[in-house]
């Protein structure tokens, strides 16, 4: 008991320690009431004066909208009529002061002006005020109003700080909120027009755009998914969304012009196994496009499991047509049976004879009786007309899946 009571005492004494040293402050910095009177008849003056060195020394000022200048002009005015009102009741505290000030515009004004810009306002409309202590002051009290006005620079400049900290974190957690349903929204193939918009609210302005799939290394997103922002700031890349879907890590990039060139930045930054480059497509609203590829061969591309990483979508072109990928096998029969057919029923012959047999010239040659110089010039033809080389051995092997898709397109036509 008497150690409780005694615990309490000393609470109860340095409470009052600490009101006594807050009342000497205020007493020793307080403006008389006559200095407080020509603050107040000044204020509009000053007001006025803020805005017109705002517009003299601050040249994004005078680039802003008509509507943002007068928000901004209305916060100057707000700036001074609360320094006032501080000067009467110093002991005022720093979120009465931020909310009288910053309270004035509306929360979207945080994204047309930022932090910086708040403070360089600030100590505008600072040094106006603090250009006029000489006239505002009454005779005598100018070293307490110039100490008032430092005294309320400080206050304002943590108010300002604590405005837009709110601001950012409710505006991160919204932003957040948004690239999930975007990426989201891409990986589903589902595009709509409020795609659009989102991106918009997210700054998107890039292009060509790039989507890149793999495995998510087990770290927590949002630490995860900042790192590869840092990497994007680094390689220049100005644009960048990612989600983690279950075991999957998307990135869908903007402004690069080399897919696997982008892919190489985060390449690292993905968990064990394939990492699979979409093609570069136009805009956002077609990344759909880009993300089903990329999907497609992270499924497929066990079937390749010397596959370079990263590596495109387009080369897991046979894998992901086996594995189901209608587009694979839509792409394959496009631009290589297709071509093929076209050219004649003696180059199809030729290809798939001479990758029965091993890739013999001679052999092939042989059964079909011709010379080993015709099957060359056939097979040269071959990969004009495909870019792929039939030599080769992963081109060979796209050449005989693209013919097998396409004998089973066409047979009935």
């Amino acid at each position: 008991m008497t150690a409780d009571a005694g615990n309490g005492g000393s609470a109860a004494a340095a409470r009052r320690r600490r009101d006594d040293r807050r009342n000497a402050l205020t007493a020793a910095s307080r403006v008389s009431d006559a200095t407080v009177a020509r603050l107040e008849q000044s204020m509009s003056a000053l007001g006025t004066a803020a805005v017109a060195s705002m517009d003299e020394r601050l040249p994004w000022f005078s680039e802003m909208s008509a509507e943002n200048r007068s928000w901004l002009g209305l916060l100057a005015q707000a700036g001074v009529a609360a320094f006032v009102d501080w000067v009467k009741h110093p002991g005022r505290s720093r979120p009465a002061v931020a909310g009288e000030v910053f309270g004035t515009a509306p929360r979207e004004l945080a994204r047309a002006v930022s932090l910086q810009q708040a403070v360089e306002m600030v100590r505008v409309i600072v040094d106006v005020v603090e250009a006029r202590v000489d006239q505002l002051a009454a005779p005598g009290g100018e070293a307490e109003l110039r100490e008032a006005v430092l005294r309320y620079t400080r206050e304002i400049a943590f108010g300002a700080a604590q405005v837009y900290a709110r601001t950012a974190e409710a505006r991160g957690a919204w932003d957040a909120r948004l690239e999930a349903l975007v990426v989201d929204s891409l990986v589903r193939g589902e595009v709509d027009d409020a795609l659009q918009s989102w991106a918009a609210a997210l700054n998107w302005s890039s292009s060509p755009v790039t989507v890149v799939a793999g495995s998510a290394d087990g770290r927590e997103p949002e630490g995860l998914i900042e790192e590869l922002r840092s990497v994007a700031r680094r390689a220049r890349l100005p644009d960048l969304l990612a989600g983690v879907h279950g075991h999957r890590l998307v990135l869908v990039v903007g402004g690069g012009t080399d897919p696997l060139e982008v892919a190489a930045h985060f390449a690292g930054r993905f968990g064990p196994g394939p990492v699979v480059v979409g093609p570069a497509v136009s805009d956002l609203k077609s990344a759909a496009r880009s993300a089903g590829a990329a999907l497609a061969g992270l499924r497929a591309a066990p079937g390749w499991p010397e596959a370079p990483r990263p590596v495109l979508a387009s080369d897991l072109l046979p894998e992901r047509a086996l594995d189901g990928d209608e587009s694979a096998r839509a792409e394959l029969v496009e631009t290589v049976y297709e071509p093929l057919l076209r050219g004649g029923t003696a180059l199809l012959d030729t290809v798939m004879t001479y990758l029965e047999l091993g890739n013999s010239l001679e052999a092939t040659a042989r059964a079909l009786f011709v010379h080993p110089n015709t099957v060359r010039y056939r097979l040269r033809r071959i990969s004009e007309l495909t870019g792929v080389q039939p030599a080769d051995g992963r081109g060979g092997f796209s050449l005989w899946v693209a013919v097998v898709f396409g004998r089973l397109a066409h047979k009935g036509a």
